[in-house]
């Protein structure tokens, strides 16, 4: 490893931890500079500003998400289960989170509409989540009869998943996400 990745690695891999446990605005750049453990112009050579940093976290987010996840349901055929093995997946990250929630809903609720480049990289991330349950989805209706139109079913199911995550960060426990797993099971 060269000594730029680790220099890039520890400053974003200290701008996540940062920004996920205690928030973006609350995070200055001193702080990562100085728990990164580099000199301030390390930071700016890699990235032009916190905006650009926190741009970068979301990437990387987004992508580790979906490769985690791809690994998570590799082995499972049937696609009800692969819903649930979904909801399995986003057990395990509030549980190995302490239930904190989503990167990407709690960045969106600390910054708006502020940024433009950001609220697209949350949008996106989400409309990916979306897209891949709706996958899911005409998989099941190839084989059975669905309850609903798939638009629909493809909202609810996400929408209540997505609540259930900002539940479990309320409440700092899974047990709503977990009741997802029954009302799935029942809607399908």
């Amino acid at each position: 490893m060269s000594r730029k990745n680790s220099v890039n690695e520890r400053i974003l891999g200290t701008a996540s931890r940062l920004f996920y446990r205690q928030g973006f605005h609350a995070t200055g750049i001193n702080q990562i500079i100085a728990e990164a453990d580099i000199a301030i112009g390390s930071l700016y050579k890699h990235y032009k500003s916190k905006n650009d940093l926190l741009c970068h976290y979301l990437e990387q987010q987004a992508k580790t998400y979906f490769a985690n996840l791809e690994v998570y349901l590799q082995d499972e055929k049937k696609p009800l289960l692969k819903i649930l093995k979904l909801i399995d997946y986003r057990i395990k990250l509030q549980d190995g989170a302490e239930c904190l929630g989503c990167h990407f809903i709690k960045i969106n609720a600390e910054m708006g509409r502020k940024d433009k480049r950001v609220e697209q990289l949350i949008s996106r991330h989400k409309q990916h989540q979306r897209d891949f349950i709706e996958r899911i989805i005409d998989e099941i209706g190839e084989t059975q009869n669905l309850s609903m139109d798939k638009e629909t079913l493809t909202n609810i199911v996400f929408l209540t998943i997505e609540g259930a995550v900002v539940s479990s960060s309320i409440h700092g426990n899974t047990d709503d996400l977990k009741s997802v797993k029954k009302f799935i099971e029942q809607i399908f």
